[in-house]
């Protein structure tokens, strides 16, 4: 019960990370099924739609339920301790966001019990995913497919990450300490900050388009029907342009985990921390401005195609910039190389590879080569395995401590790193080649003459089976020694690290004053053992646990099979018990939705 009713942001944080962490578990099954298929052109083992299904629900699984859950752990558990507060925002929001994205989890893959996956591709490009297939009927209420759960289980989930996003921004620029000017936030914070503003403005496109697509697929609509004034090409518009920044929304937080890990473990201020900060919020910028990198063959014409091209070519001078900036700071430092900081070093050269085969694909005369072919799923992995999986393994060996109490161990760590490293090499690089040599993707046989390089991607895909295997022996192994962890673990720069491992619920006792940069490291470079406090000790208001966010969240799961079966009576219901705990939750508690509670004016009015 104490888990179903939390609203304290370090537990929402293990909740976030362990969910996402089983999704992950999903959709790297759902990898391992493809590279099986793949392994020989002849093998018939999962072919036709049933290949449609799993290369859609493994995209679509590791992007929504397993990557961006994952962030938001760590952005629930860290970032409140990193500037100074003592939860976020708005806790209830802050629950309700991670039971939004679960049940949308569930939702999309009860869709294989319930008459298959999503078959259209993780970008559900129309028409594949508009025109229903009447083949797929289910006894009650028509034409339901995999796509519907799809439409409304990501609809789901992307209202919980919208509510996040928002809590993260409001955070970051109201609670943090005393002296924790902008320019002295971590840069994880910093990070999570810009990574918030994109979720702010790119969710909006995706949810209007996951709209149009639910009237097309549930009430006949026309949006993506040519036939009827529709327009195929405005689905691609309205997912890209979510859909690039949802790229960045996926690495800038990695960029700050590895910045914290470099910075960390070569005892060593972040090289040009400012410039680094400049450069994430104008990586977050261009990030809305090359969309149409995405359809380059569409035929928008050599004009929008060249313009977005030089904007492509653009964004990779400030990641650049990041790249020297983390070499600078390892430059002549004393490096210490545990499991956290090679996965942060092996993060770098890796993500530089995914990036240059970015920039040959922002070239449009290339790209009509390049365009789906196993090049570009070779380029995808190689940015978002190769760079934000690297570093949420970073960060789980870093801040594992700090969030459980326990240290993972070292040796089975490094076990993890270098079959999960070799595997991710072995799996992806040859992908470049098979590419170029003209294999299609999404498609479950090939030319004879692809097989060896085949053959060598599906042995390294097992291999990164393995290392996820020894990191989840590693997680239970550390999980039966008892809570010793302690409050520094590794000698670290920030406020996380000056509190109790785990942290209290309270987290600071005495809300710290940060005198600078790498705070904590300031306090050290003085001499003093502990922060300065910014206020005497005093009562600490903590908000109450509540279960209304999942039951919230409960109502619009069960309010989505009332669309998707055409049953309205069961939207109502599902619907009147969100707005009921809304209202329960209005009404009957003093604090709201925030942190603090409401305070009466003069004429004993709320403020």
């Amino acid at each position: 019960m104490d888990w179903l009713t939390t609203v304290d942001h370090k537990k929402i944080g293990i909740l976030y990370y362990m969910a996402g962490g089983l999704f992950f578990l999903i959709g790297g099954l759902e990898a391992i099924l493809i590279r099986i298929q793949l392994m020989n052109p002849e093998l018939k083992i999962f072919i036709g739609d049933t290949f449609n299904q799993l290369t859609t629900m493994h995209g679509t699984t590791m992007i929504f339920f397993a990557a961006m859950p994952m962030i938001f752990g760590f952005m629930n558990a860290i970032i409140p301790l990193q500037i100074g507060a003592r939860d976020v925002a708005f806790p209830f929001l802050n629950s309700l966001g991670f039971w939004l994205f679960l049940f949308g989890g569930i939702l999309l893959n009860l869709s294989w019990f319930m008459g298959g996956g999503a078959n259209a591709g993780w970008t559900a490009y129309a028409p594949l995913s508009s025109i229903v297939d009447s083949t797929k009927a289910i006894t009650v209420g028509g034409n339901i497919t995999g796509v519907d759960f799809y439409v409304l289980g990501l609809q789901i989930a992307g209202l919980g990450t919208l509510l996040g996003g928002i809590n993260f921004l409001v955070t970051i620029i109201n609670m943090r300490a005393p002296g924790m000017t902008y320019m002295r936030m971590p840069m994880f914070t910093w990070a999570s900050f810009i990574t918030s503003a994109l979720i702010l403005f790119a969710f909006p496109a995706i949810t209007v388009g996951l709209v149009e697509l639910m009237f097309d697929r549930i009430f006949d609509g026309a949006f993506f029907d040519p036939a009827r004034g529709g327009s195929t090409v405005l689905w691609e518009h309205l997912f890209w342009i979510f859909g690039h920044p949802e790229v960045y929304i996926l690495i800038l937080p990695a960029f700050g985990i590895i910045s914290e890990i470099v910075s960390t473990f070569s005892s060593k201020r972040l090289f040009g921390y400012s410039s680094m900060v400049f450069a994430t919020a104008l990586i977050g910028f261009l990030g809305f401005m090359v969309w149409v990198h995405h359809m380059f063959t569409v035929g928008l014409g050599p004009v929008a195609n060249s313009i977005f091209s030089i904007a492509t070519m653009a964004i990779a001078v400030p990641t650049g910039i990041k790249i020297f900036n983390w070499l600078f700071t390892l430059w002549g430092g004393q490096i210490r190389f545990t499991t956290s900081s090679l996965f942060a070093t092996a993060f770098i050269p890796t993500f530089v590879m995914g990036g240059v085969t970015g920039v040959m694909l922002s070239v449009p005369a290339a790209d009509f080569q390049y365009h789906d072919t196993y090049f570009v799923v070779a380029h995808f992995h190689y940015v978002i395995v190769g760079g934000l999986i690297l570093g949420l393994f970073a960060g789980s060996y870093y801040w594992w401590p700090k969030m459980f109490g326990r240290v993972l161990n070292e040796t089975l760590g490094k076990i993890h790193f270098w079959t999960f490293f070799i595997g991710f090499h072995l799996t992806f690089f040859p992908q470049h080649f098979l590419g170029l040599m003209g294999m299609p993707r999404r498609v479950f046989t090939y030319d004879p003459g692809l097989t060896a390089g085949n053959l060598v991607s599906t042995v390294g895909a097992f291999l990164m089976g393995i290392g996820t295997i020894v990191f989840i022996i590693n997680m239970i192994a550390t999980n039966r020694k008892p809570q010793d962890a302690p409050d520094d673990p590794w000698d670290g720069r920030t406020l996380e690290w000056t509190i109790p491992s785990p942290a209290p619920e309270y987290n600071f006792k005495q809300t710290p004053l940060v005198r600078g940069l790498d705070a904590l490291w300031k306090e050290k470079m003085a001499g003093n053992k502990e922060m300065t406090p910014a206020e005497p000790v005093g009562s600490i208001h903590m908000p109450s646990p509540s279960i209304l966010p999942l039951f919230m969240a409960l109502g619009l799961f069960i309010s989505a099979f009332g669309f998707m079966y055409h049953i309205y009576v069961i939207c109502i219901v599902g619907i009147g018990i969100t707005l009921l705990c809304m209202l329960l939750r209005s009404v009957f508690d003093d604090h709201g939705w925030h942190i603090e509670p409401e305070e009466l004016n003069d004429k004993g009015v709320k403020r």
